[in-house]
């Protein structure tokens, strides 16, 4: 039986997790109705288990968000690097979110930190570029679509060889593509939008003080059936 493994590179916030499941939980929801009944579905908890798992066998790997930042080059985020490299080296498929998109950005070669212009988060617009039109795995969404997103750090300089998938306005490097079957986006797919609301309650403070109105972001959030799609997709093709 082959595997599709959740990589967990951190915990959401309590009230996340009481009301909605931790990160993991959020994936595995949107992902299993995708699998058939020779695939499994196994967690690896990178910043408690030391032991990272054999790439053999791995159908897929999911590299989910985290409240971490990548320029941190904690040792358990760095121990991952050489990891990535070698699935990306055997062209095991991989997909990142968020936290999963720095890091593999800054694995093969790009740069991840804080953005300059400040935290995005909301649901938000993203546009695919010409590529991401063309993408298999992004090439199914529209080309303008919305997505739920929250994170102070980006991916400022993309690896030489990365595609870029899509961008909005504020990042312009909201879906990176590094070989046949390797990807990683900024925004989340596996948020609903009660998860969303309950970032950016969580986040009131820091987004006034950086001149966001909490209110109407919040009155903005709705359903991203388009964005959330990408798991289930991703599921199919692996």
């Amino acid at each position: 039986m082959a595997t599709l493994l959740i990589v967990k590179t951190g915990d959401a916030f309590a009230e996340v997790i009481s009301r909605h499941g931790d990160f993991e939980e959020l994936f595995q929801q949107q992902l299993a109705p995708a699998l058939d009944e020779k695939t499994s579905l196994w967690v690896f908890d990178a910043q408690r288990e030391t032991t990272l798992p054999s790439l053999a066998g791995l159908s897929g790997i999911v590299i989910t968000g985290s409240h971490s930042m990548v320029s941190d080059s904690e040792p358990w985020s760095e121990a991952l690097k050489p990891w990535l490299q070698q699935a990306l080296a055997e062209d095991v498929p991989l997909l990142g979110v968020c936290y999963g998109h720095q890091l593999m950005a800054a694995a093969f070669g790009g740069r991840s930190d804080y953005h300059p212009a400040g935290r995005e988060s909301g649901t938000l617009e993203v546009d695919l570029t010409d590529a991401g039109r063309n993408d298999p795995l992004l090439g199914s969404l529209p080309p303008r679509f919305r997505a739920h997103l929250t994170h102070a750090q980006a991916v400022v300089e993309k690896p030489a060889e990365a595609q870029v998938l899509a961008c909005n306005s504020h990042d312009p490097h909201q879906a990176l593509r590094y070989g046949p079957r390797q990807w990683s986006v900024q925004f989340h797919p596996e948020f609903t939008a009660p998860v969303m609301r309950a970032y950016l309650e969580r986040q009131r403070t820091a987004l006034s003080d950086q001149g966001d109105d909490p209110e109407k972001l919040l009155a903005d959030v709705t359903d991203t059936p388009h964005a959330s799609s990408l798991l289930r997709r991703f599921a199919e093709l692996v």
